[in-house]
């Protein structure tokens, strides 16, 4: 039988606010994290604007000298994991250290050393690379310094699915507790990719939205407009643990994990499944994971990235798994507001979806103005909206036809 886990613990790292409550209530007030990029000269890219998270510190959470030696999508997976600890009220000491463990997502790891060490190689020669290179580009660092910071020593592991990372980490993580190899689980996901050579390559793809003479309206799912995502970093993680050790300890639960389903489009590298097949296959099997119906699902988060194919092949999707229904469920893309986080998008998108769930709040799809006729469904447009959830689900789809779904409600029979 498989056991019943449960959220305890939330942290963020976004542009708009690295404060749980705070992000919620900026995303409530419909603001935007999109802003022209500060951290390298943009006069000579097509794309000047992005979720980028200014004057970055890890003070309180980790040192100066220890931070040198992290990455920043490390860096960022270490304070929203300390948050979301913190938040949880575990103590570690006090647990069987190997009955927890992390499972983190990443789409591309540390690009920032990454370019950093192949200049200083090209300009200074190979004796010049830092020994600390590796360590700190290779995905699963922050997988690893986040277990280490704890003493975890329960399953860990790096998922590195495209813009389905944290997602798929969630799932993988939640399976953990399931099939009971852990009673906790930290997860989610984490990503810094919005560098000179990360929105360059982007834009000359022709991915990314150009909008650079308004940048906090770039971003616009689902709306007719649309030109494309925008790039962003940070991080979303959670703390996962088994129903009843959750209990025992008097912990908060935010919200109940039901299900979880994943597939792939086995396609294009970069473009969807238009009649979006292989994303509706994945939420076809979170619902059956959790033995939960179409009707009972309120919210959706969607995966909403504001590129014309994807929006509209997510809408082919959902309409196609919820029939009828899809027209009563609310859905929305909080992208609209911070931009699209790639690897990291999943884990911050669900702890807003548990909040959504919590506070019986539908949060926005801002910069709606246009509808498109192939996008027909309620995207919650511009204005937050009162409605009691029964069920939400939460949808990342990835570069390499990667698709995942996960499911949340209040706990079962009220216990």
């Amino acid at each position: 039988m498989k056991r019943r886990v449960v959220v305890t613990g939330l942290g963020v790292v976004t542009s708009l606010s690295c404060r749980v409550d705070d992000l919620w209530q900026r995303i409530c007030q419909g603001e935007s994290g999109v802003r022209p990029l500060t951290s390298f000269d943009t006069s000579a890219f097509k794309v000047k604007f992005g979720g980028e998270i200014q004057d970055w510190t890890t003070d309180g959470y980790i040192s100066a000298k220890d931070a040198k030696r992290l990455d920043r999508f490390t860096q960022f997976a270490m304070v929203a994991g300390i948050d979301a600890v913190n938040d949880s009220g575990l103590d570690f000491t006090k647990e069987d250290q190997f009955r927890c463990g992390v499972i983190l997502g990443s789409g591309i790891g540390g690009l920032n050393e990454i370019e950093t060490q192949h200049s200083r190689l090209l300009e200074k020669g190979p004796d010049k690379v830092s020994a600390f290179t590796i360590p700190k580009l290779m995905v699963n660092a922050a997988c690893g310094h986040v277990s280490i910071q704890y003493g975890l020593r329960g399953p860990s592991a790096a998922v590195a699915t495209a813009c389905a990372s944290a997602t798929n980490a969630i799932g993988d993580a939640f399976k953990a507790i399931q099939y009971n190899d852990a009673d906790v689980m930290v997860t989610g996901g984490t990503e810094a990719a919005l560098t000179p050579m990360g929105i360059s390559g982007f834009a000359n793809m022709r991915a990314l939205s150009e909008l650079n003479e308004d940048p906090p309206r770039a971003s616009r799912p689902f709306d007719r407009d649309r030109d494309g995502f925008v790039l962003s970093e940070g991080a979303g993680l959670l703390v996962l643990e088994e129903l009843e050790h959750a209990k025992a300890r008097g912990a908060r639960i935010y919200a109940e994990l039901l299900g979880y389903g994943t597939s792939a489009d086995a396609g294009h590298i970069t473009q969807p499944d238009e009649h979006g097949t292989g994303a509706a296959k994945a939420m076809v099997r979170a619902l059956a994971d959790g033995q939960v119906s179409v009707s009972d699902i309120t919210y959706i988060n969607a995966h909403g990235t504001s590129t014309p194919l994807g929006d509209q092949a997510e809408t082919a999707a959902m309409k196609s798994v919820f029939q009828e229904h899809a027209k009563e469920v609310s859905i929305s893309s909080t992208k609209s507001q911070l931009g699209h986080l790639l690897g990291a998008s999943g884990g911050v998108e669900l702890v807003l979806t548990v909040l959504a769930l919590r506070r019986s709040v539908i949060p926005p799809t801002i910069n709606y103005g246009t509808p498109d006729p192939k996008c027909d469904l309620d995207y919650t447009p511009n204005q937050p909206r009162e409605r009691k959830i029964t069920a939400a689900m939460s949808n990342s789809f990835g570069f390499g036809g990667h698709n995942a779904s996960v499911i949340v409600g209040h706990l079962r029979n009220g216990k």
